[in-house]
């Protein structure tokens, strides 16, 4: 298993924060989603690591913006 962090703008709720899960929890391989909006950071378990553009387009696709990976 793997955890990465990322860091998102845009967030500003919990209606935000379950979109960007709802999107990345699609991405094949994704276990868990876990989504921050007072801190910007989404942390994502996956069987194995994502590919930053899956993870980019599917925080595009839920209307905020990838601005950075931590792990």
């Amino acid at each position: 298993m793997t955890t990465a962090v990322f860091t998102v703008t845009g967030m500003t709720c919990g209606h935000c924060e379950k979109s960007v899960s709802e999107e990345l929890g699609a991405l094949p391989g994704v276990l868990q989603v876990s989504a921050d909006a007072k801190t910007g950071l989404v942390t994502v378990e996956s069987a194995q690591p994502l590919a930053d553009d899956a993870v980019r387009a599917a925080v595009d696709e839920a209307g905020y913006e990838l601005t950075g990976r931590s792990a």
